[in-house]
């Protein structure tokens, strides 16, 4: 991993590793929680629309993109060239090309632009939060959790955890790295292309856009290889179950609207639906049959005193890990409020540090089988606790938006 900036922005930065492309950074807060969330600074419109998004699916060889006509028109229509955005027209950040409303996001298929060394070199996401900017506590916050030191998933990782990966995207600041998982897809039973996420890993939220160049890695480094001896893997060794690209995102309005890079502006509702295809063809398997498991959500999962046990799951990049490995902690949660008029989160002692963020929280639905009841969305500078959404009406609205567009397909 690089350098850590507030992913997808400049905004101050701590901890310091190689980078192919710095930004100047400083970290302005003393007494801080880094929220493994990230927003960009670049681009400030207007937010709009729903919080879904249209993108490309390609399988072209070669290096070529192929993508349907109307999306090439919707390329168009903001002064987008299919070839040159294949050439590098996508590093294009400023706020006339930072496409921000839900109905614009693209994301065509650039093959083998995921290669080892830029999965390798992907950045951790990372974002601030003052100790004054949880001053709208609900009196519900229950107290801070004992830290859980996170413990290694044993590899090969596929065995234990094989709805797990890596979600690879690319920012401003450069080549970016969260965790998702895959999710049962009840319009397409057995055969889903579902992954849950954070909504900072798709969207920058109120002062940017839509991310690109998003693609899913499942079961990512399966080996567990050192980060010395990905050096010289294979993208096979990599990528075992291939690379998986968005072809359609969805997050909250809420996140498109308040999510931001400081004070934990829309973390409550801080989680996103990605619909994948294969970057190269899969003989026709979708990636649950790919990789032969997908979580249910649960949007009605019991109540914090209920829980007993959760645990979250994800490839911690920030030292002292270096995102090549997947790690998961398990905890009994607590509530954390960050404002009045938000729901509560959960929060659970954990160890792991940005680049777990989107992964997901497992814990016994209400039907009493395990399910996915949440993702990693904030944590602390020193790395003691997590904070996921609680899932409800308006997380099952976005889920049910993108399992309903492709619905029998």
């Amino acid at each position: 991993m690089r350098s850590i900036r507030p992913s997808f922005s400049t905004r101050g930065h701590r901890r310091g590793r190689r980078t192919a492309s710095p930004v100047p950074v400083t970290v302005a807060l003393v007494s801080a929680l880094a929220l493994t969330a990230t927003a960009c600074e670049s681009g400030d419109a207007e937010a709009g629309g729903d919080a879904s998004a249209s993108a490309t699916a390609a399988d072209g060889g070669n290096g070529e993109i192929r993508i349907p006509d109307h999306i090439k028109d919707k390329l168009k229509q903001h002064g987008i060239d299919v070839d040159e955005w294949k050439d590098g027209a996508w590093k294009n950040w400023n706020k006339d090309d930072w496409l921000r409303e839900a109905q614009d996001f693209v994301n065509p298929i650039i093959e083998d632009l995921w290669n080892p060394d830029r999965m390798r070199e992907a950045e951790e996401p990372d974002q601030q939060v003052d100790e004054n900017d949880l001053s709208g506590d609900q009196g519900v916050t229950d107290p801070e959790p004992v830290p859980v030191e996170a413990q290694a998933v044993p590899p090969k990782y596929h065995d234990s955890a094989a709805t797990a990966g890596k979600l690879l995207f690319d920012s401003p600041a450069g080549s970016m790295v969260c965790s998702a998982t895959v999710v049962e897809d009840p319009a397409n039973p057995g055969k889903s292309n579902l992954v849950w996420t954070a909504g900072h890993c798709v969207h920058a939220g109120k002062k940017g856009g839509w991310y690109r160049n998003i693609a899913f890695v499942p079961s990512y480094n399966d080996a567990g290889k050192s980060a010395e001896e990905l050096q010289t893997a294979t993208k096979e060794e990599v990528a075992p179950y291939g690379v998986w690209w968005g072809d359609w995102a969805q997050t909250s309005d809420q996140w498109i609207e308040q999510g931001g890079a400081t004070g934990g502006d829309g973390a409550p509702h801080d989680y996103a639906v990605i619909h994948v295809t294969p970057e190269k063809g899969s003989g026709g398997k979708s990636l649950e049959e790919t990789v032969g498991s997908a979580l249910p959500v649960d949007f009605d999962a019991p109540a914090v005193p209920q829980i007993e046990n959760m645990k979250a799951i994800g490839y911690p990049a920030a030292p002292p890990y270096d995102g090549q490995k997947l790690f998961q902690c398990e905890d009994k949660p607590g509530r954390l409020s960050i404002n009045a008029s938000d729901p509560t989160m959960y929060r659970i002692g954990c160890t792991m540090t940005g680049g777990s963020s989107g992964g997901g929280w497992i814990a016994a639905g209400s039907d009493g089988k395990p399910s996915l009841v949440s993702n990693t969305s904030i944590g602390p500078v020193t790395a003691g606790w997590l904070a996921g959404p609680r899932l409800g009406e308006e997380a099952k609205g976005v889920f049910d938006a993108v399992s309903g567009k492709f619905a029998g397909q």
